[in-house]
């Protein structure tokens, strides 16, 4: 078989196949022979069928494309076979059919042109001595006490106030009923429309500008307990209830007690109710540790997404269809995966209209991440960067440990922890010989907001 190849773009590799004139009539008698066996003609038994009778039944074209379509699947494996192609994918017939039809004539040669995808070459143009900035998370001390004190709210009890008006920070008990505000020049008559859900008795409300809607609770700031007040409140747009967005409410409320919080001392026995340590002292240093630890590992975070940015600057990847497909394929099924555990029907968002978009918009990430892993791949491959099955193992056991009631396939997470460790291990190796400087927190950010908020502006203005 005379193959002839040819390099294409998206590491594609076009096939000009010639079909022998052994093979063309080969197939095409074969296929009559099988027609015969399994057509059913008025007035012949199966397999004694003229193949004149045959053929002028059910047309030369059904014959011929019958036959083309083994010639055209068995042409295109044997030419990849013999030419030791390592394919990926389908191959793609880029011939037209209905040509190949015109132009097959059992006996003669035929040539029929395929395209198969490739493993792309991977040509990295450097990759140590980069530079990147990234951005460098500082510990701040005040998390701790930020955790401390939401514990302490937690354990606050709630003690009857008497005396004086509600104030921000109080919890006041209400009874309350809202209603949509009339909009202007509504008829004054009309019967006001109740907010579904928007009364309540004995209620508790915590006396924070951020609760409920705005205007809610700074309207019952400065009752006093036995008031009946009516307070005007906004609904801010957009609302989960696209009814109410952006509409103007009235709510009759009544205070009917005012209680406020009374926290529990920062104490050691305080550090045993709400932790496993024994004393507050530490507690603190255990939360400090973890702070520390997180913001460390932010700013490495940081400095690896920064330096991997910097690499794709240097790396050149013709990335076939194929790989880009099952990328997003793997995407769009990580997504539905998790939007699933969370009690959403995947199946009416991922409809037959939205996946078609959601491809497209997946597509930029998808050959993003792409070009990253390959290009960590060929970085182990050069550098002889490798995972031992010692340390696979110890990491396999750890989460074994670790997720006592999950099902876990041992075999299938020894593969997933091999990935990530080599991964980390070659990330590791590119900072170890690459320049990536901290800037503070905020920095790099500011620098692309003023980036892209200057874009408008080019793209606006006015050469003249």
């Amino acid at each position: 078989m005379k193959v002839t190849q040819e390099r294409l773009p998206a590491s594609q590799i076009g096939l000009e196949i010639e079909i022998t004139p052994e093979i063309t009539k080969q197939k095409y008698d074969q296929v009559i022979r099988n027609l015969s066996n399994t057509v059913n003609i008025p007035g012949f038994r199966k397999g004694k069928v003229p193949r004149q009778v045959l053929i002028q039944r059910l047309g030369t074209t059904r014959v011929k494309a019958a036959a083309l379509e083994e010639i055209i699947q068995e042409g295109i494996e044997q030419a990849i076979k013999q030419e030791a192609i390592a394919a990926i994918g389908q191959p793609q017939l880029r011939s037209s059919f209905d040509d190949l039809i015109n132009n097959y004539d059992p006996g003669q040669p035929l040539t029929i042109s395929a395209a198969v995808d490739t493993v792309p070459e991977i040509k990295l143009n450097q990759y140590t001595g980069l530079e990147a900035k990234a951005e460098e998370i500082k510990y701040d001390p005040t998390q701790v006490d930020t955790i401390i004190e939401e514990q302490r709210a937690k354990l606050a009890t709630l003690v009857p106030v008497e005396g004086r008006a509600a104030a921000i920070g109080d919890v006041a008990v209400i009874d309350f009923k809202g209603v949509i505000a009339k909009a202007e020049g509504e008829d004054p008559d009309t019967e006001p429309k109740p907010i579904p859900g928007g009364e309540g008795t004995d209620f508790q409300v915590e006396l924070q500008e951020d609760k409920f809607i705005p205007g809610f609770v700074l309207g019952i700031v400065g009752m006093n307990p036995g008031e009946t007040k009516e307070v005007s409140a906004q609904f801010p747009d957009p609302y989960a209830n696209e009814e109410l967005s952006g509409k103007a409410a009235l709510f009759t409320i009544t205070l009917k007690e005012i209680k406020t919080k009374e926290l529990p001392e920062l104490d050691d026995d305080f550090a045993q109710e709400v932790s496993e340590f024994e004393t507050l002292d530490q507690l603190r240093a255990s939360l400090e540790e973890r702070y520390q630890k997180e913001a460390a590992d932010k700013t490495k975070e940081n400095q690896q997404e920064a330096l991997l940015k910097e690499l794709l600057n240097y790396v050149e990847i013709d990335l076939p269809t194929t790989f880009i497909d099952q990328e997003v394929d793997a995407m769009l099924t990580q997504t539905a995966m998790k939007l699933s555990q969370q009690g959403i029907d995947v199946k009416k968002l991922f409809t037959q209209d939205i996946i078609p978009q959601l491809r497209d918009r997946s597509k930029p990430e998808a050959i993003d991440r792409l070009k990253r892993s390959l290009s960590l791949q060929e970085i182990g491959k050069r550098e002889s960067i490798a995972v031992t099955a010692a340390e696979v193992q110890a990491r396999v056991t750890e989460l074994m440990v670790e997720y006592p009631d999950q099902d876990l396939d041992e075999d299938r997470l020894r593969g997933v922890v091999e990935e990530e460790l080599l991964t980390k291990k070659i990330v590791d190796w590119l900072l170890e010989h690459s320049s990536v400087e901290l800037v503070p927190e905020g920095s790099l950010t500011a620098i692309e907001a003023e980036t892209d908020s200057a874009v408008p502006e080019a793209e606006t203005s006015n050469p003249e």
